[in-house]
């Protein structure tokens, strides 16, 4: 995943042609967009800004007015301000396969009219709910198994739903079943469909008869815990978010999917993820961080900036930090491990069966890894509707 990232900072030579609203003015900037991209300043640089953030506010109240602005500067940087009309889901849901304590179904439905958001469904087996739900975002991770199609993305998905909870593993654009209808992660408007695609993942959930509706969480990493921390950002439906490796003050992302719009600085007002992520105070929130990658200083500067945003409501405890020093960039096992007790708690999730109370370890030995193929939503039973647009088409917000 992490080169990736090293290859697609590129992008920023010929990002800058875009207009964008300014901020509370009627009027449009003259000047392109900043976008603030990869390595966009030095670790350095970054510590400097978060205290100049820092020291325009001290109170609850000013630091909600801040938040306000930061907000509405995300959604028009995505062009999505004021948010869209929410049209009819029309969500399918098929294929059915029943595993040792959960189930996993193939799951669609649309965003906007004629596009498609794909992924699989997780739930409980043998349970009462009704469950709390999940969002699985995926990160960058490429290939025929890529995305959510991975392993360890299934591995974490499949455990969350043997304790109980209903998750959603859908792709980006570009990626998976979307990639397989064709459809390219260059988009044009790659970060407005995501951004948009997981406000509506929250409304698909909150559509099922057996997901409380109040209780919703999201986790992801890498480009997953960018969606992770820009959905809790915008949308205070999100209970519990944990971003996994992607919170970081000199790092802002390095594909247009995150950094591709001027969501970070305007003429207006300048921000970092570091203030996004701490757009979730004072909901639940568990930042997972390494020593591998641009996240190898959390515990020392962005973790707390972010606590002390917490304070401000008296609830520096609702956010925690793990750090693994040895650890590189993804959500390998030991990360996993680390959400797990996390989710269970605030979740309210039912870890018996699957904790080792001997070795403190959760049990992921009873997921089943399954085909690329089994876990598609079209096949040639269920072709892709007729109505759905064509890949690379510029879809209508307004």
């Amino acid at each position: 995943m992490r080169s990736f990232y090293l290859v697609a900072v590129a992008f920023v030579a010929v990002a800058s042609v875009a207009v964008a609203p300014a901020i509370g003015d009627d009027t449009t900037e003259t000047k392109p967009p900043t976008l603030c991209v990869g390595n966009y300043q030095t670790e350095a640089e970054a510590v400097q800004q978060l205290k100049r953030f820092a020291a325009g506010y001290s109170t609850r109240q000013e630091w909600n007015a801040r938040a306000k602005k930061i907000r509405k500067q995300i959604l028009t940087g995505t062009e999505l301000w004021p948010l869209p009309e929410r049209t009819p889901l029309n969500p399918i849901i098929r294929k059915k396969r029943d595993y040792d304590g959960y189930s996993v179904e193939a799951a669609a439905f649309e965003a906007r009219p004629g596009f498609f958001v794909f992924g699989n469904l997780y739930r409980p087996a043998g349970q009462k709910g009704p469950f709390p739900g999940v969002l699985c975002p995926h990160g960058h991770a490429r290939g025929p198994e890529g995305g959510r199609l991975r392993a360890d993305h299934q591995h974490r998905c499949a455990t969350l739903a043997r304790m109980g909870a209903v998750v959603f593993a859908y792709d980006m654009v570009g990626f998976g079943d979307s990639e397989q209808h064709g459809w390219d992660h260059k988009h044009s408007q790659v970060m407005t469909l995501q951004t948009w695609s997981s406000i509506r993942a929250l409304d698909f959930l909150q559509s099922l008869p057996d997901v409380e509706p109040e209780m919703l969480a999201v986790t992801g990493c890498s480009g997953g815990g960018t969606q992770t921390f820009l959905l809790s950002a915008i949308d205070d439906r999100v209970k519990v978010s944990v971003p996994v490796v992607m919170v970081s003050a000199h790092f802002f992302g390095g594909c247009q999917c995150e950094s591709g719009m001027p969501i970070h600085k305007t003429e207006k007002l300048e921000t970092s993820n570091v203030e996004i992520a701490a757009l979730a105070a004072p909901r639940l929130m568990l930042l997972v961080s390494v020593g591998g990658d641009w996240t190898k200083n959390t515990p020392k500067v962005e973790y707390p900036y972010i606590q002390n945003v917490y304070k401000l409501y008296g609830a520096v405890s609702n956010v925690q930090n793990r750090h693994f020093p040895q650890e590189d960039h993804g959500y390998q096992v030991k990360k996993r491990q680390a959400v797990y007790p996390f989710m269970v708690k605030h979740l309210n999730l039912n870890s018996s069966g699957v904790l080792d109370r001997d070795t403190g370890l959760f049990d992921e030995s009873k997921n089943t890894i399954e085909t690329v193929a089994l876990q598609r939503v079209f096949d040639n039973d269920y072709p892709l509707p007729d109505h759905a647009v064509k890949p690379g088409s510029i879809i209508a917000f307004r």
